[in-house]
Order: structure tokens, then sequence, then C-alpha cells
């Protein structure tokens, strides 16, 4: 049997199981048969098959105790009827969870790219002369999404709710007050994030500072759930077409058609249909999907609820990076506010339409961007992505058909379908091939760093211009397109259109939306390896090219950092490395995890100092 549970892990874990599994104990089978039946009804799965819920009692587990003890996995195990080394096995996949004790409140402090050039450093060592060596108190972090205010800390406290707290302008007396039972710092006003509030051409961050994002009845003063209401009265195919007639095309990286997905989920016989929003934004640079969620989470949730509809979906899955505890709020109170008011549900505006949604908190794991490993992290396995074909519009989430967009793609649906002219209004704007506005993630040696959106075919220089440029004048270096994974160019670049078409003519890409600026001062070597050692970290470890690569390509920089005289031989190996990285390796990290690296080392006045 193994150890049993205190009284307490019990009962934390079970105040997340029991609403959609019935209690383990005190029930009749006619009961827990009826539930089981409620469940399946709104598009859920029985209590036998509901593996799913892994994640969300690892997380009542760890909120309440501060780590994973092998009792109170056991107790979730028994309720799951899921085996224990697999348990065991998603629990160790992440980094957020702990399988080992630790203290009751622990600083993950960021030291990646963006923070690293405005004083993590110097952060991590006041932390070790305070707290000791890092591994306990404190650890360092990858990306946090905090690039604008940094540097960013999260600090995870036991028995606390919201569970986490993020610490942005995090310096070390803030880490310090928060490590010892002090409340949270006020949140910044929604303009830190946005330097052009109050601008009146903004359309996908209009609401943003104007709207409070805990009221439904304020969303809705400010033109809510008009979009739906129009969606519901034309129809799903004529909502899929005016999606295809404004050009939208998806905002994660991969820039796909989203009419076309949505109607080859609409298409496929195989039932249930499934909508997942992909918020598990952890491209290192990028926070634009944060900055929507905290501030607008109600249009996210809308625009969802649309694409259900359309795409003949009756339950939909949302799913939040583990390190965006604010976020996480708003959307949670975003989904029960709608449910209550009949927006969510069996009878939604009372046409019979019914579709839920679900909340699934991810747990530290860059990989679980990528759309299969997302799955396979909701359906309680660890997040290893799988070989394509076949993709997720026909076999997703759970075998079936699924549509999987990120937030920003998500937010550009109710400019399209909110009026009766809004997909040939919107497909004016920008160029034929790139339709629409952009948001950008502005940071690094920039003035005003933050969120910008600008149509698309704004040049670089022109967004780097609207952005306050380099401070104190000095020049740039180089600039960071589309975060780790994607390209560093020069100066020269400054006059790249910003469509999809443009970057890819200069050889770079839009990626998700990351423009980080490396002044004339910058460390570059050391960014490349805090890029290397982001990959190594990251991979999933499912496939030898990626596995084994990414450990490589860390050494061959750390070399590199080290002053070897043999530079030109390290830089051959390291391009020779990242094609058998991108020729075998089975997802997108391991393919892109040498990109970067090798623009820059492609431009020899990038690395001196």
């Amino acid at each position: 049997m193994g150890a049993l549970a205190s009284p307490s892990e019990r009962a934390a874990i079970d105040a997340v199981l029991d609403p959609l599994i019935g209690p383990p104990d005190g029930w009749t089978g006619g009961e827990r048969r009826a539930a089981s039946d409620a469940h399946v009804s709104r598009g859920g799965h029985a209590a036998r098959a509901r593996r799913d819920l892994l994640l969300p009692a690892l997380h009542a587990l760890q909120s309440h105790s501060g780590w994973i003890s092998q009792a109170g996995l056991n107790h979730i195990c028994r309720r799951l009827t899921v085996p224990p080394a697999e348990a065991y096995g998603v629990a160790t996949f992440y980094a957020l969870l702990s399988t080992s004790p630790r203290p009751a409140a622990v600083a993950h402090v960021c030291d990646d790219i963006a923070c690293r050039m405005v004083g993590a450093e110097a952060l991590c060592t006041e932390l070790e002369r305070r707290y000791g060596p890092e591994g306990q108190s404190w650890s360092r972090s990858p990306c946090l999404g905090q690039c604008e205010r940094g540097p960013a800390a999260l600090v995870t406290v036991a028995g606390q709710a919201p569970r986490a707290v993020a610490i942005p302008f995090a310096d070390d007396e803030a880490v310090s007050m928060q490590l010892d039972g002090a409340e949270a710092r006020t949140e910044p006003p929604a303009g830190a994030s946005v330097p052009q509030f109050g601008r009146d051409d903004l359309r996908l961050l209009a609401r943003v500072g104007h709207v409070d994002p805990r009221s439904l009845d304020d969303y809705r003063a400010q033109g809510g759930y008009v979009a739906l209401g129009r969606a519901l009265r034309i129809g799903a195919e004529a909502v899929i077409n005016e999606i295809s007639e404004a050009g939208l095309q998806g905002r994660g990286g991969a820039a796909f058609p989203t009419g076309r997905k949505w109607a080859a989920v609409a298409s496929q016989p195989a039932q249930p249909h499934y909508v997942v929003c992909n918020a598990d934004e952890s491209e290192p640079g990028t926070f634009k999907d944060r900055v929507l969620l905290e501030h607008d989470p109600f249009a996210i949730i809308e625009a969802m609820t649309i694409e259900g509809f359309a795409v003949g979906a009756a339950q939909g899955y949302f799913y939040i990076r583990g390190e965006y505890p604010l976020a996480e709020a708003r959307v949670r109170g975003a989904v029960e506010a709608a449910r209550a008011a009949g927006l969510l549900g069996s009878d939604i505006l009372g046409t019979g339409f019914a579709f839920d949604i679900e909340l699934r908190r991810g747990a530290g794991a860059y990989i679980c961007g990528e759309e299969t490993a997302l799955f396979a992290s909701i359906e309680g396995r660890r997040g290893e992505p799988a070989n394509k074909p076949p993709f997720p519009v026909e076999i997703g989430l759970f075998g079936k058909p699924t549509a999987v967009n990120n937030v920003e793609t998500l937010a550009n649906v109710l400019t399209i379908v909110g009026s009766d002219d809004g997909a040939v209004s919107y497909a004016r704007i920008g160029t034929q091939a790139s339709t629409g506005t952009k948001l950008f993630c502005l940071s690094g040696h920039v003035a005003r760093p933050g969120v910008y959106e600008v149509p698309f075919g704004t040049t670089l220089g022109e967004l780097i211009a609207l952005a306050g440029g380099v401070p104190d004048d000095r020049a740039i270096k180089a600039i960071l397109l589309g975060g780790a994974a994607g390209s560093f160019v020069g100066p020269e670049a400054l006059d790249t259109s910003l469509t999809f078409e443009g970057t890819r003519a200069a050889g770079a890409s839009l990626g998700s939306g990351v423009v980080m600026i490396f002044d004339e001062t910058a460390d570059m070597v050391g960014t490349l390896r805090r890029i290397a050692a982001f990959f190594r970290d990251e991979s999933c470890g499912q496939c030898v090219p990626c596995r084994i690569g990414t450990q490589r390509q860390e050494e061959l920089l750390a070399r590199l950092e080290a002053g070897e005289p043999d530079a030109v031989a390290i830089a051959e190996l390291m391009v020779e490395l990242g094609q058998v990285m991108r020729d075998a390796s089975i997802c997108g990290l391991g393919q892109t995890a040498s990109g970067a690296i090798e623009s820059a080392l492609r431009r020899p006045e990038m690395m001196t100092t």
C-alpha cells in the first residue's frame, strides 16, 4: 500500500478531484455513475479515464505542502488509478514541482537573456550571500515572461492562495521580504507593460487598462460578447469563412492559416471535437499573452467559445503556464463568471449551443508549448512531443480532432467576427500576405520595453523608434527576432518589413514576436551560452539528437567563452551539430535550438566586446 497521506494532504487533493469524479468513499454506485455521466455529458470523461486530472492533483499537493510527498503521490494514484511509477515520472518532469522536501517559500529567479541585461546576476549573487547556494530557498530559472520589468522572480509559497506571487522589478530586498512571508506587492498598472496605453488606434490592446479584468459587466459594456452573439446568428460555416477571408494566420510562430485549421477540424467525422488555448507562453523574451490574460481575459474566453462553435466542439481546455499566477487567477475568474452568466455551459445565450472550458496549469516545461506535448500534459502524461503526421486536426487531444490556437491568435477573432464588415476591414490592414496587426515584445537595451501593437509592414527600425530607441544613444550590436528559437540580425536589418514574408526574405522569422535589442556593451558570447543552456535544460530528452546535441552545443560555447584559441573550428563543429539536430529531432525544440546561435556566429562583429 505504501505510506499514507496525512489528513490535510488528502483534503487538499480531494478538494480538486471530488467535484469532477466524486468523493472516494460514501457514494453508492448509482450516485457515482450519475456524477460520471453528468461529466461526460459536457464533453468530459468517466472517472476511470480521468488521468487528465493528474497535473491538477499534483499542483494541489505541491500548493499544500510545498513539495510532492510519496504519501501524497500514493493518494493521488489511488484516486486516479495511475501506476505510481508513471505518476512519479510526470511529477519529476516539471521544474516547478519538487519530489524532495524544501522550504515553504522558494524564489525562482530569472537569469535568462533579457533579465541578464538588467541585473539578474547581481541579484543572484546577493541571494547566495543571504541564503546560501541555490537549490533550497532560491534557484535560477529560465524566462518567467516578465521581460519588460526584470530582473524578475517568482516566489512559490506553500499553503497560500494564490499558490505563487510574481515579483516584478525584483531586487534582493523584495525577494527577501517574500521569502520571509510579506504580502505581495501591488501589481503594476497596465500602462507599465503597454507603453502605447491610451492610443485610440489599438485593436488587440484596446481594452487593456480600460476594462476591469475581473468584471464581466464591464467587459460587456465595452463590446464584450457581441462577436459571440453574431457568430451564433450567422452560423459555424460563415464564421470559418470570415476567418479565412480575413487572412488570419497563427501568431505562435508557425503562421498556419487559422480558417483552414478550423475547417479541417469541423469536417472530421470522429467525435468529440476539442479546442485548446495554448497559453504556455515560454519562449524567452515573450510576454504578450501574459499581458492579454492579465488585463483582458474575457476576450480570450469569448474567442474560445466562438472557436468551439465553429469547429463543433463542446469542450475546451485552457492550458496556461505555471509561472503566470495572476493571469491564471484572472482566467479562472473569467471562466467562472461566464459560466454563471450562461455564456458557458449547456445552453449559451438560449441557443442550445453547449460549450465549457477546463483550465490546466503547466508546471515549468518549455516543451509543453509544442502542441502534441501540451496534449500529453493535459492527458496526465509527461510532456513529450509526438511525431507528425497524424496532425492534431485529425488526431489530437485524447486522440480526437482538435483545434489549438495561442492567445494572440484568438484575440484577433473578435475583431473579425464582431461586425458585418470585420473580415474585410481586417484584411485591409497590413499586407496581402500578412493581414491585421501584430503584437511585439520589446526588451533588452531599449528605452520603453513592453508590448507593442503595430500593423504588419511596420519596419524593425520604426518599431524600435516607437519604443524610444536605445538609451544614451548607444549603438545597436544585435537584435534577436523570435526569441531563443529565432535569429540574430544586425543594425543593417532595421529597414526589414515586419511581416511573415519580409522576415523570411531577411533570413529570420517573426516567431513569437520577440524583439530583443543588444547594444554595444552586450556580452554576446555569454548570451549565446545562456541560450544553449536553456535548450539543454528544456529538452524533454525523448530523442537522442536533441538530448545529446543540446548538451554538446552548450559545452562548445563554454569552450568559446573560456577563450580557446581555435574559435573557427569550434564554430564549424557547432554548425555541423546544428544540422544534425535540424534533420533528426522529433520536434521544433531540437530543430531550432541552434538557429539563433549559428546566426550570431556568422557575424564576427557581434562577437566582439
